[in-house]
């Protein structure tokens, strides 16, 4: 549990020790959640910071303060329409204008108001397959798509994989860049009490159902 998260987190001392010289060390942005709350922890030049997380969400810099406090900026977007407050005649013109001003750029503080935004008003069904589906789709809303953000010498930046797992059920379920179907690895199907580790190799290759 979360709780039990921050206490140990509470004794923690991280270095900057490299692993080895080939992994030097990262600047990471860590989310712990439960099912009930969720907390964002992150090495800062002053000490390991841990703060409440009450949306749910983490995106790499700036740190996770000033993702909060710019989200102040957005607090009036709505997935209603808005309300016209001028005292002239002024009509919608299209749907989803309640979200006007919502970021559409591909930096780390769009990614986070706009997951955010998704997040905390995307509804979803009661089963499992609908719950799996609504999460993809709103990590859709972040995704990185090649070609859109160099990085220099014909790299860019893309949405490797995304994945989420059901911690009850333990399934662990991903899809990849190149193939948009969602893959599920079941953990009780492995001897958990084994000592050899177990390695799936990801579908990555495309797979598209034919329905003729």
């Amino acid at each position: 549990p979360v709780r039990e998260a921050r206490e140990l987190l509470s004794r923690i001392n991280l270095t900057d020790e490299a692993y080895s010289s080939q992994l030097p060390p990262a600047q990471l942005h860590w989310i712990i959640a439960d099912r009930d709350e969720a907390i964002t922890v992150e090495s800062m030049r002053g000490g390991l910071k841990i703060f409440d997380n009450p949306v749910g969400v983490l995106t790499n810099n700036p740190p996770f303060d000033q993702q909060m406090l710019a989200l102040s900026n957005y607090m009036s977007l709505s997935p209603k329409q808005p309300e016209n407050r001028w005292g002239i005649p002024l009509e919608t013109y299209s749907r989803g204008m309640g979200a006007m001003g919502l970021p559409g750029d591909l930096s780390s503080q769009s990614r986070f108001v706009r997951a955010a935004f998704v997040k905390l008003n995307s509804l979803s069904g009661d089963s499992e397959e609908e719950s799996v589906s609504q999460f993809f789709h709103i990590l859709g809303s972040v995704e990185q798509q090649r070609g859109c953000c160099k990085l220099g010498e014909g790299r860019y930046e893309i949405t490797l994989y995304t994945s989420c797992c059901n911690t009850a059920r333990g399934i662990y379920y991903y899809s990849t860049y190149d193939n948009r179907q969602i893959t599920g690895v079941d953990m009780h199907r492995e001897n958990l009490d084994g000592t050899e580790l177990v390695i799936y190799d990801p579908v990555v290759r495309q797979q598209i159902l034919m329905q003729n």
